[in-house]
Formats: structure tokens, sequence, C-alpha cells
């Protein structure tokens, strides 16, 4: 999108207030979504709470296909649709709604790097071990992705997209990796994480940014999902404060909102049950 473009949304984004009747879709939450986009849609249903902006969650098992950018999830307000979290955070900013007024110049530019990093690093691994990782395609990636459609249309589709993701991880030199050198990387990725929050309750101010909520979504993901072994899992495991953070946004923006939004239908917030001492099927 030109300059001009996304300055004519952001404008008319900005003329509208947020609705009670906004939508987050996503795909089908017990047989078929998978760990990145389970994580992803988590990191927007933590965003959206942080900013205390109602959203109704309504799965679809076309919700990748609905998406204007092929990637779920996305939310549907008033005249808008708008996929993914930094466009989405970026739509919910020109409506005055921001987690990051509070940063100085410098902390935002270190806010992206550390986006960068989980997006290059977390999702990446995810999508590796999803379509990559031979035993986990195919005891549970394949089937889960095509669940919805019936044979043939089933293993179409999902081989499609094992095709689609091997050649971008060819194209961004992760073809070659072994699953042992994806969860160092994952590893390395949450030893960085847990230097930069040290002892505080959220990664910049006593306040959460877009970035906690990105960083949520995906641990809080890998740990509460049951894989072909718990690898991945016991990464995270390693740093208390990465799974003190996790417990603490669970919390603070899931269970007690949703204890709140039992009280008052006002508050537009569906009911999520998400546990960290369960883990959900993948």
């Amino acid at each position: 999108m030109s300059m001009a473009a996304d300055a004519f949304v952001s404008q008319m984004a900005a003329a509208e207030p947020w609705p009670e009747n906004a939508i987050l879709f996503q795909p089908l939450k017990g047989e078929q979504i998978l760990l990145s986009d389970n994580a992803s849609c988590l990191a927007v249903q933590a965003f959206l709470r942080m900013c205390n902006l109602p959203v109704q969650v309504i799965c679809r098992a076309n919700a990748e296909y609905m998406s204007p950018s092929g990637k779920a999830p996305f939310i549907h307000v008033g005249n808008h649709v708008v996929s993914e979290l930094g466009p989405i955070v970026q739509f919910a900013k020109a409506k005055g709604h921001s987690l990051t007024d509070g940063l100085d110049e410098i902390q935002k530019a270190e806010m992206k790097a550390y986006t960068e990093l989980v997006n290059n690093m977390l999702l990446t691994a995810e999508l590796y071990i999803q379509w990559c990782d031979d035993s986990t395609s195919a005891k549970i990636t394949r089937s889960r992705y095509g669940s919805p459609y019936p044979w043939p249309l089933n293993h179409i589709l999902a081989y499609q997209k094992q095709w689609e993701i091997r050649r971008k991880m060819k194209a961004i030199g992760w073809a070659g990796k072994t699953i042992k050198q994806v969860h160092e990387d994952v590893d390395r990725c949450c030893q960085a994480l847990s230097q930069r929050l040290g002892s505080q309750p959220y990664f910049f101010t006593q306040q959460p940014t877009e970035l906690d909520a990105l960083v949520f979504g995906h641990l809080f993901t890998i740990l509460t999902t049951q894989l072909t072994n718990d690898a991945l899992g016991e990464k995270v495991k390693n740093y208390e404060n990465l799974i003190k953070f996790c417990r603490r946004i669970e919390q603070n923006y899931f269970e007690e909102q949703d204890r709140e939004s039992s009280l008052s239908s006002a508050s537009g917030y569906p009911r999520v049950t998400i546990e960290l001492r369960r883990k959900q099927s993948f």
C-alpha cells in the first residue's frame, strides 16, 4: 500500500469509533487451527484486551482464505477488514488506542527489533516444525489443516500449503536446518527475551505493549500445545521469568476480564479458558 493510500485508510479509520460488534475471525479452534495460527490469533486477542477493545471471536474453516493477506487472524471493524497483528495495531492506533504512547523513540526502535526477532525466530520455527519436520507434518499438521474439507481436497490443500512453506524455508535459509538447530534458535530467542524482560512485569514499562501481546501469544501457545514431543516447550520452560510473564498476562487479561464479562454482557469479550497447566491438542 502506498503512503498516500495508507494515510487515507488511517484517516477513515480515525473518523469512526471502535464499534461494539467488532469481529475477529480465526480458523476452527478445536480441530483445525495450527500452532503458528493459534499463536498469532492469541497475540491479537491479547493486544485488543490490553487496549480494552471489545471483539467477538468467530471461527471459520476458511478464515485463511477470507483474510485480505491470506493469513489469520483478521478483524472486521465497521467497513474495514484488517489482518495480522502489525496492521491491527496501526489500525487501533488510528482510532486513538495505543499501548506505546509512553515510550521514547529509542524504546520504540528497540521494541521493533524484538518484534522482528520474535517473528523471525519463533514464528518461523513454528512454521518449520509444522510443515518441515516429517514426523509432525505426517502425524498432525496435514490432517488438521485439511480436516474441514472432503477427500481429496483435504490432501490437495495440505500438500499445497506444505510446498508453499517449504519453499519459503528454502528462500530464507532454513530448509537445511535440523530440528535440533531449530530448537536451539528458539532457545536463543527465549534467552534474549528473558534477558530483556528481567524482573519487570512487562518488557518496557509497568504496562504492556504490543510486544508483550506478541510474545505472550507465541510462548503461551508453545507451552500449552501438545506436539509429537515436548522438546519445544521445554526450551521455554528453562526461563522462569518468561513462565511468570505468561501467567501474568493470562491472569490479568483473560481470567479477570472473563470473570468481569460474566457479570456484565456489555463488555463484548468472548469467554476464553486458557490454562498454563493444561496442554491443548494441536
